[in-house]
């Protein structure tokens, strides 16, 4: 079993880090994930694998926390990043480039007749929310625990795991804010509410219906781990977010041009008001998007009454010859992409279920396709927040991830992140990463 344990290089230049970097990282994310061997530099990357400053050869199943969809310096992607550089990165002005990215993003998504580009996921966030206000009139918007849609203000409450009794009861939640500097009054127009129970979701809307702009969700709560929906409970949302008056937002940015061509929406057959989008979209480089009908995203139209929404670099030249790469390669061959993602993502979870099951460890392996979470937990399911935070034993996690480290499988020990399957993991990586999770079970005890 091939062991990565030389980390010279790598506590060097984390040492060096420290002295200008705040934790030495520039995303808490990265802080978080320092191994019990010492913090891994990445040096380079090549489809799914990566080689830290040492030279330890991992498997990435983390891929950049989704974003490599397709892998690291992908052909295709290599080529249209290179031209793009070499006529010029960025314009602030209206290019083909940008043109040829929204029309394949607008076939590929059902409910975006109209895309604007932004930086990042966050930023996409903070837009759908001012459009949902402009647009219905309202202040109120509806929020769910455990969920994480940027780092903007009103977004950050329970979004990171607490012992679970500090979050008071189901039908009155502890506002835990997830930072400090924001004020409290940020809050004011946020109602808070578990996800995934269709009885408190009827009770909000019986209270405040009248009053919500939007209710946002991630279709797939992916911010602990992979969480599904349980049955019905999107299409319940759908239906009372419609006859309150309130606009729905889907927050794509880990599911989308993931699960199918078209996101969760597509997958699942609703249709949001509005969608944002990152990670995948970019295949590697920062990108965000808001998606949505004519009638909303056309309030960004310059007019007295305009939502005002100014960005530098909104469609960079470079990244959206990468976003219409992307959407191209995902296109190709009738989705094979997707076939081929949620062929290995699928067998990954089996062979891990067997494994976990043949040693006797109490864990499960949560998800489907193409992203994925494993919790060492007695239970039969974590199906929200609240059976994350009491149930999910995280330590167990960080160390289980340790030890695949140590044997060449590269992973966040963060329990409320989640497992990536590429384009570029092949059959035999998956049969390679069993292996190594039987080996590493029988360390764990």
């Amino acid at each position: 079993m091939q062991k990565t344990r030389r980390r010279t290089k790598s506590r060097e230049l984390f040492v060096r880090a420290q002295d200008h970097l705040v934790e030495g990282v520039n995303s808490p994310s990265r802080g978080r994930a320092v191994f019990s061997l010492g913090p891994v530099f990445i040096e380079r990357g090549l489809g799914a694998r990566i080689w830290d400053v040492d030279w330890n050869e991992y498997t990435d199943y983390m891929m950049a926390f989704g974003a490599l969809i397709h892998g690291h310096a992908h052909p295709a992607i290599t080529e249209a990043v290179n031209q793009a550089m070499s006529d010029g990165s960025h314009f602030a002005a209206g290019t083909a480039a940008e043109v040829e990215a929204a029309e394949r993003f607008c076939r590929m998504v059902p409910t975006a007749e109209r895309v604007r580009f932004t930086n990042s996921g966050t930023e996409a966030a903070m837009l759908a929310l001012r459009l949902a206000r402009a647009h219905t009139g309202r202040s109120k918007l509806l929020k769910f625990e455990g969920q994480y849609h940027g780092w903007y203000d009103p977004y950050l409450l329970n979004v990171h795991a607490h012992p679970a009794a500090e979050l008071g009861p189901p039908e009155n939640p502890a506002r835990i804010p997830d930072s400090a500097g924001i004020p409290e009054a940020v809050f004011a127009d946020v109602i808070l509410a578990p996800w995934n129970d269709v009885a408190q979701l009827e009770r909000v809307f019986r209270q405040h219906g009248a009053q919500i702009a939007a209710a946002i969700t991630e279709p797939v709560m992916a911010n602990l781990g992979c969480i599904p929906p349980r049955e019905g409970y999107l299409e319940r949302l759908r239906l009372l977010t419609q006859e309150a008056g309130a606009l729905l937002i889907f927050d794509e940015v880990v599911t989308g041009f993931r699960y199918s061509p078209g996101g969760c929406q597509q997958h699942y057959g609703i249709a949001p008001d509005l969608s944002t989008f990152g990670k995948a979209l970019g295949a590697g480089f920062p990108i965000g998007a808001v998606a949505g009908p004519r009638a909303i995203l056309d309030r960004l139209v310059w007019h007295d009454a305009m939502v005002l929404h100014y960005g530098t670099f909104n469609g960079h030249r470079l990244i959206m010859k990468v976003v219409a790469t992307n959407l191209e390669l995902l296109q190709s061959n009738g989705g094979a992409a997707f076939k081929k993602i949620h062929g290995l993502g699928d067998a990954a979870i089996a062979g891990l279920r067997d494994v976990f099951r043949r040693r006797g460890i109490k864990a499960i392996v949560q998800g489907f396709g193409p992203m994925f979470q494993i919790y060492f937990t007695d239970r039969p399911a974590i199906h929200d927040y609240r059976d994350y935070c009491a149930h999910a034993d995280t330590r167990k996690y960080a160390y289980f991830v340790h030890l695949l480290l140590e044997r060449g499988i590269y992973m966040t020990p963060s329990n409320s992140l989640h497992w990536i399957i590429s384009t570029a993991h092949k059959q035999a990586d998956i049969e390679h990463l069993i292996v190594v999770a039987d080996d590493a079970c029988a360390a764990l005890g």
